[in-house]
């Protein structure tokens, strides 16, 4: 099973992590560009990044997540669907 699917539309991607993901393939990363990520839809999951405390993640919920800021996602109740713009 894959982490994600994403869908690339008109320069951003939504991308959507299913639910029954394994919490272990969650893994912590960091993105090669600058992100602007806005919560669409997801019940449950939380974002964390590097030596912070996690965030919950509602719908309307927008981060900026500078490029080589150490980050993960941790796994929720339902599929969670955000939408990513890079610049």
């Amino acid at each position: 099973m894959s982490t994600y699917t994403d869908e690339n539309t008109n320069g951003y991607k939504i991308r959507t992590f299913d639910k029954d993901v394994p919490g272990k393939e969650l893994i912590w990363h960091r993105d090669q560009r600058d992100r602007m990520v806005e919560v669409l839809g997801g019940d449950g999951w939380k974002f964390q990044f590097d030596n912070e405390l996690p965030i919950d993640l509602k719908p309307g919920h927008i981060l900026y997540i500078k490029k080589d800021r150490i980050h993960r996602v941790i796994k929720g109740n339902s599929d969670l669907t955000i939408k990513i713009e890079e610049f």
